[in-house]
């Protein structure tokens, strides 16, 4: 059932997925949790006095950018994802489509891309690589390629991409995910998505499908998702139960029934797009 703007109101929109989370607000959500856990410590304890440098060590961790500790020793739930990543990458399967996500650069953009075919074409978003720049792609076990722009998809925000080598040669025997004939689904059906959010690479993570909705500027439903989705994961293949890919996320999106919520596009609409394409045998 398609999902009506709540009272008229217009949505907005963020198709750059702003989500960036600074050095100084993780450390004040450190400060945050520690203060917790000193109030909520047993009153009858006797209290003693902690030394600060253990605090100040933190700080100067998260200066440096190391803050993968962090999730380990404080419960920051902007930082979630992470702890998330790592029990859903023990997953064979997930494991294996991780070999087939791929950074996507183009000038300073960052993004998500994915292999949908062994000789190395690429799926991302048109807002990924619309600044006129070099792009390259970054597989993790195959390393980096130049990236050719085969075709874009204004209207879709979707663009396709060929990965050539340094002497701008076709790659080959290229790890890739299938995709879904149509888009189906089921309101409340589970998937899981991989990208490349904030900081971090091959970042996988799990979430929900609420179901279709119209955009103000946009023919076409895209359908939501209730997920932690952040800057960088424009891109990122959305993956049913059945290993296939059902739509690419593009945005995320302000909703008054569901709050911050992702928005993909349905891979039904690459497969009309991408027809014209000679050479190209999706499978």
């Amino acid at each position: 059932m398609n999902e009506q703007n709540d009272q008229g109101k217009r949505d907005v929109v963020d198709d750059d997925l702003f989500e960036e989370i600074e050095e100084e607000e993780l450390l004040q959500l450190v400060e945050e949790e520690r203060e917790k856990a000193l109030k909520n410590k047993n009153t009858s304890e006797k209290r003693r006095t902690l030394p600060k440098w253990p605090f100040w060590l933190i700080a100067i961790v998260l200066c440096i950018n190391i803050i993968a500790v962090i999730p380990n020793t404080f419960s920051i739930p902007a930082i979630e994802f992470l702890k998330t990543s790592a029990q859903l990458s023990t997953d064979p399967i997930i494991k294996e489509d991780k070999e087939a996500v791929v950074v996507v650069k183009a000038g300073k953009s960052k993004g998500t891309g994915f292999s949908i075919t062994s000789d190395g074409y690429i799926v991302t978003n048109y807002h990924v690589i619309d600044n006129g720049e070099k792009v390259t792609i970054t597989f993790p076990e195959d390393g980096q390629f130049q990236g050719e722009v085969v075709a874009e998809y204004e209207e879709i925000d979707l663009a396709l991409l060929k990965a050539r080598d340094v002497q701008g040669e076709p790659v080959e025997h290229i790890p890739y995910l299938p995709l879904a004939e149509q888009t189906s689904f089921e309101e409340g059906e589970a998937v899981h998505f991989i990208g490349n959010p904030l900081r971090f690479s091959g970042i996988a993570n799990e979430g929900k499908v609420i179901g279709y909705t119209h955009l103000g500027d946009w023919q076409e439903e895209v359908f939501m998702l209730d997920a932690p989705i952040y800057h960088g994961n424009s891109g990122s293949p959305v993956i049913n139960a059945d290993g296939k890919v059902i739509g690419v996320i593009f945005a995320t999106i302000d909703k008054n029934q569901y709050g911050k919520v992702g928005l993909a596009v349905p891979i039904t609409y690459f497969h009309e797009h991408v027809e014209e394409i000679p050479n190209l045998h999706v499978p």
